[in-house]
């Protein structure tokens, strides 16, 4: 293949990543990983409690929440999020539009909980009416779960107002904030939840391999007895870090140190609104520049999240996929594929360190692309 003009590469020369995570980091997250420390090093140490105890910042709750970190992928500290707070005779009401719901669903299943699913369309959020008659007609139910931002879609949840409805019904309120945590807004204590989960490689910016918990305090030390799994025990990761200070099993410190720096690099671009205000204004140019071209956004704006875009895939018997796909990865941008069920798509993320102008770029490449296939613009 001749070589491709104008190719774009990250700070590192790789290619950017317009994925829902892990995401493009930048030099010096990547930089600090180079240097070696012992998991019960001083230094080491220090960076670890720094990294905990800023993640409460992010969703106003440094008095009230205390963060629990869950060695392995964002998955994991859901895991643990859900088969430490639900205890055994708990059921949980799972709100579904999506891959991450489902996967909710599946975990509780796998461990013996009980659940009662609302499932409504990827591009649909709940309705809260219906989640209110759900509440008032199964009484047994002891916890609510909802994803923030389900990245099957891109479509923007209002875990504030189900958070609302978990309080006036007493229930327990646990959220999956994964790729929404640090660039949607969230405010644990008005949103009552018990706990929030995340990870290190989508919004602040890190590298894969550490994932976390969010927990209320007050909640925490009746933890004791629910979890499943002993590395996924949310409580006694809580109880030997207040006794110890350290992990109970190896941590992934070269992705904690990596973690630190996003950090650092996080509130130094403004925080939640820095953050979110830049992927915004990413998002704004994605979907203006693919419009025009006549690609159809699956959701209308009041409901996408400047986190990932889905896009109908044109009509047109010229337009590829996996020709479009790899083309655009020889220019140097990394797209996803769809994986919804209401609608044959592909998908665009606008976070990580990405700017407008690589979005202009990304536009540009596939218009490249689209008029090499020989389909016409606008596309249908």
């Amino acid at each position: 293949m001749p070589a491709i003009p104008n190719r774009a590469a990250s700070e590192t020369g790789d290619p950017l990543l317009l994925t829902p995570g892990p995401l493009t980091t930048s030099k010096s997250v990547k930089e600090v990983m180079v240097h070696d420390w012992g998991s019960r090093d001083a230094t080491f140490l220090k960076i670890n409690r720094e990294v905990l105890a800023r993640l409460p910042e992010i969703v106003n709750a440094t008095d009230s929440f205390v963060t629990v970190p869950i060695q392995g992928s964002g998955t994991f500290a859901v895991e643990a999020m859900l088969t430490s707070f639900v205890p055994k005779k708990g059921r949980v009401l799972v709100l579904i539009n999506g891959a991450y719901g489902h996967r909710a669903n599946r975990i509780l299943g796998i461990a013996g909980r009980r659940t009662t699913v609302y499932e409504t369309p990827e591009d649909t959020p709940p309705d809260l009416r219906r989640v209110e008659a759900i509440l008032k007609r199964v009484k047994s139910i002891t916890h609510i779960f909802a994803v923030h931002c389900e990245t099957t879609s891109g479509v923007l949840n209002p875990v504030h107002e189900i958070g609302a409805l978990a309080k006036k019904y007493g229930k327990g309120y646990l959220i999956d904030s994964m790729s929404a945590f640090g660039a949607l807004p969230l405010d644990a204590n008005k949103a009552h939840a018990d706990a929030i989960a995340a990870s290190s490689n989508k919004c602040i910016e890190g590298v894969p391999g550490l994932g976390f918990v969010l927990c209320r305090k007050s909640v925490l030390p009746g933890l004791k007895g629910n979890a499943t799994t002993l590395v996924l025990d949310v409580h006694d990761q809580w109880a030997n870090f207040e006794k110890t200070g350290q992990y109970r099993f190896t941590p992934p410190i070269h992705v904690i140190v990596s973690f630190h720096q996003a950090l650092t690099e996080f509130f130094a671009e403004g925080g939640q609104k820095g953050r979110g205000g830049r992927y915004a204004a990413n998002g704004k140019v994605l979907i203006d520049g693919m419009r025009a071209m006549g690609f159809k956004t699956l959701l209308p704006d009041t409901l996408q999240a400047p986190i990932i875009v889905t896009f109908h895939m044109p009509k047109n018997p010229k337009f590829d996929f996996q020709r479009f796909y790899d083309a655009l990865k020889d220019r140097g941008y990394v797209i996803y594929p769809g994986k919804l069920t209401v609608a044959d798509s592909f998908r665009i993320g606008c976070i990580g360190r990405l700017y407008e102008k690589d979005m202009r770029g990304a536009l540009a490449a596939v218009r490249e692309v689209v008029t090499e296939m020989g389909v016409a613009l606008p596309v249908t």
